[in-house]
C-alpha cells in the first residue's frame, strides 16, 4: 500500500514538473515569435496547453515566471554552443547552429531592447555570454598574446562572430548555413591572423 503511495507521488511530482517545463518552453516560444508585450499569461497558457491558473499555481507571478525562462534559455544556449578551444572550426560552426536555430529570435528582442526593460536585460546577458565564449574559444590565440593586446584582440573577436554578422549573410545576402560558415571562419582566420600571426585555426 505503501509503496503504492509513493508510486503515485512521484507520477504527480513527474507530471508537475512536465507541466512547469511545458509552460518555459511556451514563454521561449513565443518571445522568439513576438514582441514581449505580447507575451500574456493567457498566450502562455494556451501555448502550453494549460489554463493561466495552472501558470499562476506554478510560478507565482509573469515576473518569477520569466525569469525562471529566462535561466531555462540561458541552460540551453550554452549547451548549444558548445566549446573546444581545440578544434575552433567546430565550436564556430555550433555557433552557428545556434544563430540558425535562435538567431531570429534574439534579433527580435534586440529590436526591443530600447522600449523594453527586459528585453534590454536579456541582451545585455546574451552579449556578456558571447564575450565569454570567445575568451574561452580562442584561448590558445588570447593566451599567447601580451595582456594589454588581450581586451582588443576579444573585441574584434566578439565583432567577427556577433549574431550581427550571422544576419548580414545569413538573412540579408541570402547565402546558405554552410556559406556562411564559410565566411565567419575566414573572417576568423583573418582576425587570428592579424592579431599574431603564428596563430591559425
Amino acid at each position: 500500500m505503501k509503496s503504492t503511495r509513493s508510486y503515485t507521488m512521484r507520477v504527480r511530482a513527474d507530471q508537475v514538473q512536465q507541466t512547469r517545463e511545458r509552460i518555459l518552453d511556451a514563454v521561449v516560444s513565443l518571445a522568439g515569435d513576438r514582441p514581449l508585450a505580447r507575451c500574456t499569461l493567457p498566450a502562455i497558457a494556451e501555448r502550453a496547453g494549460v489554463s493561466v491558473q495552472t501558470v499562476l499555481r506554478a510560478y507565482g507571478t509573469r515576473d518569477d515566471l520569466f525569469a525562471a525562462a529566462r535561466e531555462r534559455a540561458t541552460a540551453h544556449v550554452l549547451a548549444e554552443r558548445r566549446i573546444d578551444p581545440d578544434d575552433v572550426p567546430a565550436t564556430v560552426a555550433a555557433l552557428v547552429d545556434h544563430y540558425e536555430a535562435r538567431g531570429d529570435g534574439v534579433l527580435l528582442l534586440v529590436g526591443q531592447e530600447r522600449w523594453e526593460p527586459l528585453a534590454a536585460e536579456i541582451t545585455a546577458g546574451g552579449r556578456r555570454l558571447h564575450r565569454e565564449w570567445v575568451a574561452r574559444t580562442f584561448a590558445h590565440t588570447l593566451g599567447r598574446l601580451p595582456v594589454d593586446r588581450r581586451e582588443r584582440a576579444v573585441d574584434l573577436l566578439v565583432a567577427a562572430t556577433d549574431l550581427s554578422v550571422w544576419k548580414l549573410w545569413r538573412r540579408d545576402a541570402g547565402r546558405t548555413r554552410d556559406e556562411t560558415l564559410e565566411r565567419m571562419l575566414a573572417l576568423v582566420a583573418s582576425v587570428t591572423r592579424q592579431l599574431d600571426p603564428d596563430t591559425a585555426h
